[in-house]
Formats: C-alpha cells, sequence, structure tokens
C-alpha cells in the first residue's frame, strides 16, 4: 500500500526535479519561478492520491500527469494576477510584477502548453479520457474566470450564480485531478465519477475558505495581500451572502463602503477595514465557515461507496481536512 510519507515525498521530488526549456531564458525564467515559489500542490498531490486508492506502488505513468496538473494552474495563477493587477502571490512578487505583463501573459501561454504535454503522457490505454477530461476542465476553468470577471460589474450575484463560478474555476480542477489518478490507476467508471464528485465539492469548499482567509486571514500564512477582493469588488462568497442578509441601509453602507476610493495605501486599508465591518455585523464570515465544514462533509459522503479499504479512506479525509483547515 502507498503511504502518505510517500506520495508527499513524490511531490516533493516531482517538482524539486522539474525541468522546463532553457531558451530563451526571458520566455521560460518566469514558468522556473513560478513552479519554484512552491505552494500546497494539492491538484497533483490529489491526483497520486486517488492513484494509490487502487495501487500499491506509485507508477511512472501517473507523474507526468500529475505534474501537468500543477503547471496548469501556475497557468491560470500567471493570468489571474494580471488580471486582478496583483503584486504578490505566496509571499513573492507576482510574475507581471518582477517582469511585466507582455511577459506574464506569453510566459502563462507557454505554461498551458507544457500542460498538455505531460497530459500527452497518460498510459495510451485512458489517454482519450484522460485529454477529453482535462481539455474540457481547462474550457470550463476559463468559463469559471470570465464569469468571475463580469460579476465585478455587477452590484450583486445570487448565490447560485456565484456557486456556480467557483465550480467552474476552482471546483472542476480538483474534481479533475482525482478523476485522472483514477483512470489512470485503472479504478471502473463508478468508482471514478465518486471520485469527481468528492473533488467538485472539496474544491467548493476550498474556494469559500479562500474567500475567508483574503479578509480575515494572515497575510504570512495566505501568502498574499489581505483585503484583495475587497479592493477588486470581487463577488465572493462573504460579500454575496451580504446582499442576501443585508437591510436597505446595510445595503447602503455596503455599497458606500465598496466604493470607497483605494488610489494608496491609505485608502485601500479604510476601504478594507469598512467593508469588514459590514461583514462582522453581519456574521458572515462565521457562515462562511459553517458552509466550509458543511461542504466539506458532502464530499466526504461521496466517498463511501469507492469500495476501498477504510485505511485508503482516511487518506482522503486526511487530504480533505489539510485543504481546509487554516479557515476552520
Amino acid at each position: 500500500m502507498i503511504t502518505e510519507a510517500q506520495i508527499d515525498a513524490c511531490v516533493k521530488d516531482l517538482f524539486a526535479n522539474i525541468e522546463f526549456t532553457k531558451e530563451p531564458a526571458g520566455l521560460y525564467d518566469p514558468l522556473r519561478y513560478m513552479i519554484g515559489i512552491g505552494g500546497k500542490r494539492i491538484r497533483p498531490r490529489l491526483c497520486i492520491l486517488a492513484y494509490s486508492l487502487f495501487k500499491d506502488e506509485i507508477g511512472s505513468e501517473i507523474l507526468e500527469p500529475a505534474a501537468g496538473l500543477e503547471v496548469f494552474h501556475s497557468f491560470t495563477l500567471i493570468h489571474d494576477d494580471i488580471m486582478d493587477n496583483a503584486d504578490v502571490r505566496r509571499g513573492v512578487p507576482t510574475v507581471c510584477r518582477k517582469w511585466d505583463d507582455n511577459t506574464a501573459i506569453l510566459s502563462g501561454d507557454v505554461m498551458c502548453i507544457d500542460s498538455y504535454k505531460r497530459m500527452g503522457k497518460a498510459p495510451a490505454a485512458v489517454l482519450g479520457k484522460v485529454m477529453e477530461l482535462f481539455s474540457n476542465t481547462a474550457a470550463q476553468v476559463c468559463d469559471g474566470q470570465q464569469y468571475d470577471m463580469d460579476f465585478e460589474n455587477r452590484e450583486s450575484v445570487p448565490m447560485g450564480e456565484y456557486m456556480n463560478m467557483v465550480g467552474l474555476k476552482t471546483g472542476v480542477l480538483i474534481a479533475c485531478s482525482a478523476k485522472i489518478g483514477a483512470l489512470i490507476a485503472g479504478a471502473s467508471d463508478q468508482q471514478c465519477d465518486l471520485l469527481y464528485k468528492f473533488g467538485y465539492d472539496l474544491g467548493l469548499a476550498f474556494q469559500i475558505a479562500d474567500d475567508w482567509l483574503d479578509t480575515f486571514g494572515d497575510q504570512k500564512v495566505f501568502g498574499k495581500a489581505i483585503g484583495g477582493d475587497i479592493l477588486n469588488d470581487k463577488k465572493t462568497w462573504l460579500l454575496t451572502r451580504s446582499f442576501e442578509k443585508a437591510d436597505a441601509d446595510c445595503k447602503k453602507r455596503l455599497l458606500e463602503a465598496m466604493g470607497m476610493p483605494c488610489d494608496d495605501e491609505a485608502g485601500k486599508a479604510a476601504k478594507i477595514a469598512a467593508v469588514r465591518a459590514i461583514y462582522d455585523e453581519l456574521g458572515v464570515g462565521d457562515e462562511a465557515k459553517a458552509e466550509i465544514v458543511r461542504l466539506h462533509g458532502v464530499a466526504m459522503d461521496h466517498i463511501q461507496g469507492l469500495g476501498v479499504s477504510k485505511i485508503r479512506i482516511e487518506m482522503l479525509k486526511h487530504y480533505a481536512d489539510a485543504l481546509v483547515a487554516r479557515s476552520k
């Protein structure tokens, strides 16, 4: 049986030794930089974990597809940071700040291409299914990002629309990671589908946790500046729930807080504080934490019918717990 320690060591080695084309350096150095700054590696870790539910050893056939998931995710972050005008990612300057927007766009493009090359190394027996799932997921992630940007121009959005957006932007790639691991391991269609559902609902919980951390977290732990979603008028779970709960007076104050100028650091701090005070007044921070716990439970319900040993189910539980632990 593959242990959690073996999976951790595999993921560490995989990204310590990952290689990209060396020249032109101006194109590929940002790729090395982005992968080198780390991250939780939650997608490749889940891919290998799902694979390990049905295998007793980590085979070479899972490594490149698992790496491809992280490379693709990193590509989306490079482009997200351009669109969000973000300064910091994982505690260091974003690619668009360390270099420039044009470099970030082109390096992101080649990172996306690289992810497909790695995914294309999946075993021939399941390559068609893997590539179809990965390509559909990649398109869905773009759909989610577009909805996210569209929402910035709306005063508020219904919770159903918000959850659909985060399902596309975040949930489907985590779900895809679990299913690809199961596909490559030779799991049944039912097992693959259950793991997809597990990853999707866990992805929703993870995104709400990310929303919570952006407002209430510690920058040293979170890895990027606190309050970025507020400054960019992003429709987060917190903001969406606030509009649902607010009476006319509170909604007016919330809109006024969102409209505060933030041209300098003092203005930014004032806007973040004003919006956060209304979140505290409405209690949406605690409600978000309760919703994270609920979705975590829904995700765990999906995997009870996998038909694998309890000790392997426990590994999935440990993974799920760790994913949302910072906000619980």
